[in-house]
């Protein structure tokens, strides 16, 4: 890549990018546009200014991409009820292609040849990154210095950076032994005591939650008003998405909601066991599968589940910007037409409890559900050859003496 000129790299101020940007200065001898994404990550992002500007770089963007990242991101992840391996709410995984998106905008902007990321060469990130950067320009360079240079240490960047003179801020405060990541969805822990599968996490890991043991006494309960199957109220107040995320990260928190443990497949290969606090997506899963329950038809909500698993697989695994997850997603937002109504759930010491359900839109027929007379809206008789034809196969077979294994 000797003929890179310019370079946008994804920066957060921190250690690792702040030595990327002093290494691709020295290494291509280039000029670098730097990039700091506001996600909701909780920290502040415009200290990253005014470290790029000691570093020498004229083109900065620090983007406040929140309201971006629910509205066209997370909510379209939860119309699927998408979940990982069974678990994983893939907070991480969301955010890598917005930030892709963003670094090749910002690249079309400023003419840049390259794009640069932090992510190491034994994650999943450095694929997210890459596929999205490449599906959305297909003859991008990319550099990724974690699998170029030597620097394979916290202690090796420390010398490198005071070698170099990078402005590293040393605070008093002992730093956290976890590799973490955050956004308005979730914050993920790795590395330290979690890498024996068998240690359980230590209480003081955790950021935004209270401990289900130590959460209120009394349950805590909110209405979600649907529309379109994104919610777009709590307690009939309407907010906007980023709002919707955040306030219920705060609610869910304080009622121990969203923690998780758990030893995921990497799509390199490897296992990989994190910790991930998730309160508002926590809420947001069960509620949505709960609207969904009254204004689904039943196939629909089963071909749903069938497909959410190869969804869920394509968001973990970077293809976000693919064929097939776009293809998918039509169907899915198609499916989300009349999923709406409102949503009353019970908050207490962890546990989501869905205790309401109403839509104007509901397929819930009380008048034949009903255990009393229903006045004739339902013949139980028809169902003695519903249930004989259902069966003649097995019957066929039985009489074939193929009835039992």
């Amino acid at each position: 890549m000797a003929d890179v000129k310019k370079v946008v790299l994804a920066y957060s101020g921190g250690l690792d990018t702040s030595v990327i940007l002093k290494w691709l200065q020295d290494t291509y001898n280039c000029e670098v546009v730097t990039f700091t994404a506001d996600l909701g990550q909780g920290e502040e992002v415009e200290p990253a200014r005014a470290k790029a500007q000691a570093m020498g770089v004229k083109e900065i963007y620090i983007d406040d991409l929140r309201e971006e990242f629910v509205r066209d991101f997370v909510f379209p992840m939860f119309r699927a009820n998408t979940v990982y391996e069974g678990e994983y709410l893939l907070g991480t995984s969301i955010a890598r292609p917005l930030i892709a998106k963003r670094l090749i905008e910002i690249a079309n902007e400023t003419g840049a040849d390259a794009i640069s990321h932090g992510a190491t060469g034994k994650g999943n990130d450095q694929v997210r990154f890459e596929l999205g950067a490449y599906a959305l320009k297909p003859g991008v360079k990319v550099i990724a210095p974690w699998r170029e240079w030597d620097l394979l240490s916290r202690e090796k960047l420390m010398d490198y950076a005071e070698k170099h003179g990078i402005p590293i801020e040393r605070h008093g405060k002992k730093k956290s032994p976890y590799s973490m990541d955050a956004n308005l969805l979730h914050i993920s822990y790795e590395g330290g005591v979690l890498e024996d599968t068998w240690t359980e996490h230590e209480e003081d890991m955790w950021r935004w939650s209270v401990s289900p043991e130590n959460a209120p006494d009394q349950a805590t309960y909110i209405e979600l008003t649907y529309r379109n199957g994104d919610i777009v109220a709590i307690d009939g107040v309407e907010m906007t998405p980023a709002t919707v995320l955040a306030e219920l990260n705060r609610i869910g928190g304080a009622n121990g909601i969203g923690r998780l443990d758990i030893v995921e497949n990497r799509y390199v290969g490897m296992k990989s066991r994190g910790c991930y606090e998730t309160p508002g997506g926590t809420i947001m899963l069960k509620a949505h599968r709960a609207i969904e329950s009254i204004t689904l038809d039943r196939e629909v909500a089963h071909l749903k589940d069938e497909l959410m698993p190869k969804y869920a697989s394509l968001i973990y695994t970077g293809y976000w910007w693919s064929p097939e997850r776009l293809m998918l997603q039509k169907m899915i937002d198609a499916s989300q037409v009349n999923v709406n109504g409102v949503v009353r759930l019970k908050l207490y010491k962890g546990n989501v409890i869905v205790v309401g359900r109403k839509s104007d839109d509901s397929l819930f027929d009380a008048n034949i559900a009903t255990f009393e007379e229903d006045g004739g809206a339902y013949n139980q008789a028809d169902a003695a050859g519903f249930i004989k034809l259902n069966a003649l196969r097995m019957r066929i077979a039985a009489n074939k003496g193929r009835g039992m294994l």
